[in-house]
């Protein structure tokens, strides 16, 4: 009684809200992950984690339209935000058509190319991709705004339905076909769409934009491109290698590793999604970013640590708790991979800072070593433990030329205002 009184006498802040709902997304993806991981089996789960990790491609090649309506309703109003918004919600859903029919025209390639049982279920997720693009800028209006609670909503529906819909198929129907997670996934995309301001679509023509603005946002759209790209090739590049060069039982046994190890990644982006309009809104001010850099950098850091020594700690038991015993074969490999993404993550939280600064030299880094670690694994992929190693190399490499870029520009910063 206590302790429900004191935290009723302690109201949590909007960016509190919002870091709980992630933590729940977040554990509610993992739960989605886990029960297809136990209930698939590690061949069969290979194909699931085949669209898992095309969901994940797509999440990024979005966020660049979510980000970039993030920053921009941090900046602009009005008259100028209405016609903004109404023309990328038309840009975005334009591109989603046609990835969606690129995905469907290449469904039997794409089955070809990632030895998955089916190419019904490329067919099926490319119909829902416009759907995504379209929440993606509804949830980027969203968080420029810091409109935490609606944000936190599209989240959860998204989570929920995917998981009820998909694992209700797959245990009351006994279903275990790859198009059916397809199936889940689409639908999700759906209830992901609410609260969604359908005014902000508009059909007929809208007020230009002056070209000074069109420019602004050119720039910046390319700029947050060309690093999700990089995200894509780093934060998936290997499970899809792995996919292509080992059979699939052991593409499934990776799948879990990646799954449990990229826990500090997820964690990361619920502080990336509070960075981004913290840092806009000081540089608009004109006030110091640092601060908040250093804040995030520190969370992040305690995180990874602690997962990190717990997987070094109780391998065996999380793999067993997590997936089952037969996915144990992972089990020395976890901590390993964990410091990879561990030093992903971090790198990740200085890259972003400087994209909401508009600083282009991490982006290209950060694309350098993307490029680097594809071809790492590419030539060296003889067993996943060198697999593994060859991220290691490339992540450690990425985190530190990106701390040196900061205290490079620290100095320059200092020298100017001296």
């Amino acid at each position: 009684m206590q302790l429900l009184a004191t935290l009723k006498s302690r109201k949590l802040t909007p960016e509190q809200l919002f870091m709980l709902s992630v933590l729940v997304v977040n554990g509610g993806n993992y739960l989605y992950n886990l029960i297809l991981g136990r209930v698939l089996g590690p061949t069969a789960f290979a194909d699931a984690a085949v669209l898992i990790t095309f969901l994940l491609v797509l999440s990024f090649v979005a966020m660049t339209f979510q980000l970039v309506t993030a920053k921009f309703s941090v900046l602009f109003e009005n008259k100028v935000f209405k016609s903004f918004i109404a023309k990328v919600y038309k840009q975005a859903f334009v591109v989603g058509l046609i990835l969606g029919v690129l995905i469907i025209a290449f469904a039997s390639q794409l089955q070809s190319l990632f030895n998955t049982s089916s190419s019904t279920m490329f067919i099926i997720f490319g119909c829902g991709v416009p759907l995504y693009f379209l929440m993606s800028v509804n949830r980027g209006a969203f968080q420029g705004k810091k409109s935490y609670k609606s944000l936190s909503i599209t989240y959860q529906g998204e989570m929920l339905s995917r998981l009820i819909i998909t694992l209700g198929l797959i245990l009351l129907f006994n279903i275990q076909s790859s198009a059916v997670i397809a199936i889940g996934i689409v639908l999700s995309f759906v209830f992901g769409l609410f609260p969604f301001k359908f005014k902000q679509i508009r059909l007929k023509k809208s007020i230009p934009l002056e070209r000074n603005y069109n420019k602004q946002i050119k720039n910046f759209f390319l700029l947050t491109a060309f690093y999700e790209l990089t995200q894509i090739i780093i934060n998936n590049s290997d499970i899809l290698l792995v996919k292509h060069y080992f059979e699939s039982y052991e593409a499934g046994l990776y799948a879990s590793l990646a799954l449990i190890g990229r826990i500090v990644y997820f964690i990361a982006w619920m502080f990336v999604m509070l960075l981004l309009p913290a840092v806009v809104e000081l540089k608009k001010e004109g006030k110091e970013t640092a601060s908040v850099l250093f804040k995030y950098v520190g969370y992040i850091a305690a995180i990874s640590i602690v997962i990190v020594v717990t997987c070094l700690s109780f391998p065996e038991l999380i793999i067993n708790i997590l997936f089952g015993e037969a996915y144990i074969a992972m089990a020395p490999l976890l901590w390993k991979y964990a410091i990879a993404t561990s030093m992903f993550a971090i790198s990740n939280i200085f890259a972003y800072y400087y994209l909401s600064l508009d600083k282009y030299v991490p982006v290209i880094i950060s694309g350098v070593f993307g490029m680097l670690q594809m071809v790492l694994v590419i030539f060296y992929h003889d067993s996943l433990e060198q697999v593994v190693h060859m991220q290691i190399i490339a992540m450690i490499l990425l985190l530190a030329i990106q701390i040196g870029f900061f205290m490079h520009e620290s100095k320059v910063t200092k020298k100017a205002v001296i």
